[in-house]
């Protein structure tokens, strides 16, 4: 390994370099532009598989919602049209026969979904807004950062149902004086009066709620708006290693079952799915990185052939010094290695300018989307992936290399010095 640390043989290498720089640069370029669209799609992917991960950080990623909607066909002896009403005891018979269910939140709103929000008083000040009738375990969904000195609705509120309430944002600046501290504080709603127990923070990225909702314990929205076991919907949450498409076919089926609904009406209960669509975008993204990845080899193999060539090329024409130097007692170990070397330093620099261009690329993606309503954050490409692209550039030259390299061992010494 000697001879890398060979003045004389670097001497050699730009030697030969400098001999024909626009055949060289142009050769380079396409290995350079190999590895600059790996760095650049494969980046672009994972800024975007990053955005989309920001934006559902707030919810559960195998999560559903499941409401009830009406019968499309007779069935059982009842008619068309019948109107489907969750209740209750349906999240518990889901959650016994469904085991990759981690978490079922029953929902029931005022405010929503064609009914009108609630007038809510604090002294001179008042506004309309959404009621929500919740129990503890939808934080599991679904999270919920409250303000220092507050919390949510917990297990002992809606045992004893309480009459407290989570205020957001919005309800904060429309019902309280600026520095307020509305904890412990009692607002109206409708024609009751609840105590604030905490302030919701507007949640960043997918939120089932917005900054103006006010939300209380299931328990007392039953009592107040006798409401008895309905409920309005229900927000479904499965373990991370669930089908989230099979839990939901598998949640309506049981629910047609309990309400006695033709097997395949497919109009009876509503869903939508998070969790399915948050598989396909990230499946989108692992296809747009898949992708690069050939497109870069592809155009990195392209490139590295193009330097076989000009070595091929740089051979035949320096096949009297070839010989000079074969005559001169040099090994033909010796050449081969020169050749070898000088392709794997085209094929290793190329690819660092086209690093150091996409990292550039990355970068100017990354500020020029920063401030864009878009789920797109921090492209980037992993060290380990830039390595392993950088390591098989040098196999790639290494083997390459090894054409011009056994046609320069080849010359015969005497051959070399006839030529003109």
């Amino acid at each position: 390994m000697g001879f890398l640390f060979d003045k004389n043989t670097w001497q050699e290498i730009f030697g030969s370099i400098g001999k024909n720089k626009t055949r060289t640069i142009i050769t380079m370029v396409g290995v350079l532009w190999g590895i600059f669209v790996y760095i650049g799609l494969s980046g672009a992917a994972k800024g975007m598989d990053n955005g989309f991960e920001k934006v559902f950080k707030t919810v559960s990623m195998n999560s559903m919602f499941v409401w009830g909607q009406s019968t499309s066909k007779p069935y059982g002896g009842f008619k068309t049209g019948r109107q489907m009403q969750l209740k209750l005891d349906n999240v518990t018979e889901l959650q016994n026969r469904i085991p990759e269910i981690q978490y079922i939140a029953p929902r029931i709103t005022l405010g929503n979904f064609g009914s009108d929000p609630i007038y809510t008083v604090r002294g001179q000040k008042s506004g309309t807004y959404t009621i929500n009738g919740d129990y503890p375990v939808y934080t599991k969904i679904a999270t919920k950062k409250i303000f220092d000195g507050g919390r949510f609705i917990n297990d002992e509120d809606i045992r004893q149902a309480r009459k407290v309430c989570v205020i957001g944002e919005r309800n904060l600046q429309e019902l309280f004086e600026k520095d307020e501290n509305p904890v412990g504080q009692y607002i109206r709603i409708g024609s009751v009066y609840f105590q604030v127990i905490g302030v919701h923070k507007m949640a960043q990225g997918v939120s089932f709620d917005n900054d103006g909702d006010i939300f209380i314990p299931f328990s007392t929205y039953r009592k107040l708006y006798n409401s008895g076991d309905n409920i309005g919907y229900m927000c479904i949450a499965a373990y991370d290693d669930a089908d989230v498409v099979q839990v939901e076919k598998d949640v309506k089926s049981i629910l047609k079952s309990i309400h006695k609904v033709a097997p395949d009406d497919d109009r009876a209960f509503g869903s939508f799915n998070l969790g399915e669509m948050f598989t396909k975008i990230s499946g989108f993204a692992k296809g747009l990185t898949f992708v690069s990845l050939i497109v870069g080899i592809a155009t990195i193999l392209a490139g590295v052939i193009g330097i076989g060539n000009i070595l091929l090329i740089s051979v035949k024409e320096r096949t009297k010094e070839l010989g000079v130097r074969r005559a001169l007692g040099a090994t033909p170990n010796e050449v081969r290695s020169q050749i070898i070397l000088e392709s794997v330093f085209l094929t290793v620099l190329a690819g660092i300018i086209g690093v150091i261009l996409g990292a550039g690329l990355l970068s100017l993606i990354n500020n020029m989307t920063k401030d864009l309503d878009f789920p797109y954050t921090n492209p980037t490409v992993p060290i380990p992936y830039v390595l392993g692209a950088l390591a098989i550039m040098v196999v790639l030259g290494t083997l390459i290399g090894l054409i011009p390299a056994h046609r320069a061992v080849s010359i015969k010494p005497i051959d070399a010095l006839r030529e003109e």
